[in-house]
């Protein structure tokens, strides 16, 4: 049943007890990692992201572990804000990764990836989610998934944006404990979920809080534009080439 996004925010009156507010939500951090979760959908929920990001002009990298980038939705937003779809496809590039190993290749690489292409924004999906495939072993997995959080760790001096958009906390069993690791590493941390009342989606701010204080809605509703072009969070994945780097 697709989802229907909230018609208006929630933000939360300030207290002595609550943290500073954090920067506008539904874009990326221009430098730091803002890691996003909380709904199975996650992973194809970025395109939210990308038209603000491709309308100032920035280049977006993006490692779809996911296989949830979808041309033909970037073409319906452009669109939607008047701009050229080839404008739009100009400005990004896109790495699909199908196991574990190949996203760790991939991160690894991202510092040579800039050398041709330089990216002010990096989006990965997927992470840690395909590192929980029971057809690699746990040690295997988890020597990957370290060299993947080290890659990342790497690119924190560069004047790099970077978004990771999970679905790990859908899954169960021991693996599940890289996805406090991965947040452990965030500079920022936000949750999609569902409003108990109406169905509607909310963005809640999770990162930086103190001890005790709920979460932070500071904002629920994703850009106009891009609500209207997706019809809602129903988001679909199209299995169609794109700007892609073969690893």
């Amino acid at each position: 049943m697709p989802l229907h996004v909230a018609a208006t925010a929630m933000p939360l009156a300030a207290t002595a007890s609550s943290p500073p507010a954090p920067r506008k939500p539904w874009a990326l951090p221009p430098a730091g990692l803002a890691v996003f979760y909380g709904r199975p959908e996650t992973p194809r929920l970025f395109h939210y992201f990308l038209p603000r990001l491709l309308a100032e002009g920035k280049q977006v990298l993006c490692l779809d572990g996911a296989n949830r980038f979808d041309p033909l939705l970037i073409a319906r937003l452009a669109r939607q804000r008047g701009i050229a779809a080839a404008e739009f496809n100009r400005r990004i590039r896109v790495a699909r990764a199908f196991t574990c190993f190949q996203l760790t290749e991939l991160l690894v690489r991202v510092p040579r990836f800039l050398e041709k292409f330089a990216a002010d924004a990096l989006i990965v999906t997927a992470l840690p989610d395909l590192y929980f495939d029971e057809d690699v072993r746990d040690r295997e997995a988890a020597v990957a998934f370290g060299a993947a959080l080290d890659a990342l760790r790497a690119l924190r001096p560069l004047p790099l944006g970077i978004g990771v958009f999970s679905d790990a906390t859908s899954f169960q069993g021991p693996r599940r404990a890289m996805f406090p690791q991965l947040a452990a590493q965030a500079t920022e941390l936000w949750q999609f979920a569902l409003d108990g009342e109406n169905g509607k989606l909310r963005l809640q701010w999770r990162g930086l809080q103190p001890a005790g204080v709920g979460p932070c809605i500071i904002d629920a509703e994703p850009p106009q534009a891009e609500a209207r072009a997706t019809g809602g969070v129903a988001l679909h994945s199209a299995c169609i080439s794109h700007k892609q780097e073969n690893i």
